[in-house]
């Protein structure tokens, strides 16, 4: 590692308290994707985006516009205020969960089901978990905020794999900023006449938005919609379910590694050309703000029952309405969707052993279908069921 580069870690570390100080608070205060997405969701939501950006670029890789992008931190980019954006009724933020009543007596409250796998070959047993890098209170209600299942999955993994590992997203916020924010306006430039309008129109209620992404190039302004678009719809980053798992899983263990490196996520999005990024700010812009923030809510509630399959299902459905140009749509799945999937699956199989279990948690989008991770599994001899 560079000296610079370590200088400026440990710098951060000791500024912010420590590895996970510092981790927990970059959770608390990204701005999603996270991406919404998400997620879901993620660089890592519709599409999986990376996460907040490097969460809003996997909330909104988990969110419903473009599904599998990673989670990023967004750099500087204003939170829109209520009703903000024209189309807009935002979703009021809800209280977290209190146990109701009935004749009967109490009424538990019980955390979202969420999509949980257990994949296994002879010894070797990797949990699946597909999150939202976004979420609602009621989902992790505070007397236990996971079904049993996956409490003692996580007691009996050793190692916990998020999409980024706490290090690389403690540095996240530079990159996205290096590679996806410009010097000048450049984004009306790079954008066709009639998109760049479409856009400006979407953001006027909220000129200081407008402003920011004038800078942003194209694929760091979809996930900047997408990241709106969750927020609007009332989820709240701290819910998201990495934070989530933080919050348990640090109090007994702490060896918490990447599935994918920050410039292996960054190049999901750098490499792709003018035409993808452009394919993909279209497709944010396809529907209202108000159709946006229904699909918002129809992925979480497909996330809440659980099934990967119905939510990639869900997904390619959804994929299939937003294209504007099928070919180039499907070969930004490819690059910020399968291609990470199977990366994915190999670092799994990198850090798996015999005894020794790995819980993985993951964008929600990144699990189901002929091409998600849980049939990459299958397809290397593992069994995966439901946990």
């Amino acid at each position: 590692m560079p000296d610079a580069v370590a200088a400026r870690r440990i710098a951060r570390r000791s500024r912010d308290g420590g590895r996970r100080a510092a981790f927990a608070r970059r959770w608390g205060a990204r701005a999603l994707t996270g991406a919404v997405l998400l997620g879901v969701c993620t660089f890592p939501a519709m599409r999986v985006a990376p996460s907040g950006l490097a969460y809003a670029a996997g909330a909104a890789a988990n969110t419903p516009a473009q599904a599998g992008r990673p989670a990023v931190t967004v750099p500087g980019v204003p939170t829109p205020p209520p009703a903000s954006l024209p189309g807009f009724h935002t979703a009021p933020s809800l209280p977290p969960a209190t146990p109701g009543s009935t004749a009967s007596g109490p009424v538990r409250a019980q955390p979202a089901r969420m999509p949980f796998y257990v994949a296994t070959r002879g010894t070797t047993t990797l949990y699946v978990l597909g999150t939202l890098h976004v979420g609602d209170p009621n989902d992790y209600p505070a007397t236990q905020p996971f079904r049993p299942q996956i409490l003692a999955a996580l007691a009996a993994s050793p190692t916990l794999a998020l999409e980024l590992s706490p290090d690389e997203l403690l540095v996240s916020q530079d990159d996205v900023s290096k590679y996806g924010v410009c010097r000048h306006d450049c984004l009306p430039g790079l954008l066709p006449e009639p998109l760049w309008h479409k856009l400006a129109m979407r953001l006027r209620g909220n000129p200081a938005a407008l402003d920011a992404i004038k800078k942003m190039r194209p694929w760091l302004a979809s996930l900047v919609v997408e990241t709106y678009d969750s927020l609007s719809a009332g989820l709240q980053t701290e819910y998201g379910s990495e934070a989530q798992l933080q919050n348990v899983y640090l109090k007994t263990r702490g060896k918490i590694v990447g599935l994918e490196t920050l410039p292996q996520q960054m190049r999901a999005f750098t490499n792709l050309s003018l035409a993808q990024q452009r394919e993909m700010l279209a497709q944010d812009l396809v529907q209202t703000p108000a159709q946006n923030v229904a699909d918002v809510h129809a992925l979480h509630r497909l996330w809440q029952v659980g099934d990967a399959d119905a939510i990639a299902a869900w997904q390619a459905a959804k994929s299939e309405n937003l294209a504007r140009d099928k070919r180039v749509s499907d070969s930004i799945d490819n690059r910020i969707v399968y291609e990470r999937n199977r990366r994915f699956v190999s670092r799994m199989l990198q850090i798996a052993a015999p005894n020794k279990p790995v819980f993985v948690a993951i964008g929600a989008l990144h699990l189901g279908g002929p091409k998600g991770v849980l049939q990459l599994l299958r397809q290397r001899g593992f069994v995966v069921e439901p946990g």
